[in-house]
C-alpha cells in the first residue's frame, strides 16, 4: 500500500510541476513576468514565481518535500500557505488584477 502512495504521490508532483509549466507560459503571453524552473529532468521539483504588479510576487515551490504559496508586497510577506491551501490559491491566478 505505502509504495503505491507514494507512486501516486510521485506522479501528482509531476503534474502539478507541468500545470506550473504551462500557467507561467499563460501569464507571460498575457504580459506578466512569469517564470517556472524545474530541478532536474524527473520534473520532480519546481519554483514558480510571477509578477502580478510593481513590487507584487507569487513565489509557489513545490517538491516532494511539500508545496508553498508565498504572496509578497515591497519585500514583505503577506501570505504563505502550504500543501491544499496552497494549491486552491493558484486558482486566482487564472484571472490576476
Amino acid at each position: 500500500m505505502f509504495i503505491r502512495l507514494a507512486e501516486q504521490h510521485r506522479q501528482f508532483v509531476q503534474d502539478l510541476v507541468m500545470n506550473l509549466k504551462a500557467l507561467a507560459i499563460v501569464l507571460e503571453r498575457q504580459g506578466y513576468l512569469a517564470s517556472c524552473y524545474t530541478c532536474g529532468g524527473q520534473m520532480n521539483s519546481a519554483s514558480f514565481m510571477v509578477s502580478l504588479a510593481d513590487n507584487h510576487l507569487i513565489r509557489f515551490l513545490v517538491s516532494d518535500y511539500g508545496i508553498t504559496w508565498t504572496e509578497m508586497r515591497d519585500d514583505r510577506e503577506l501570505m504563505k500557505l502550504e500543501g491544499a491551501e496552497a494549491i486552491s490559491q493558484l486558482q486566482d491566478l487564472d484571472k490576476p488584477g
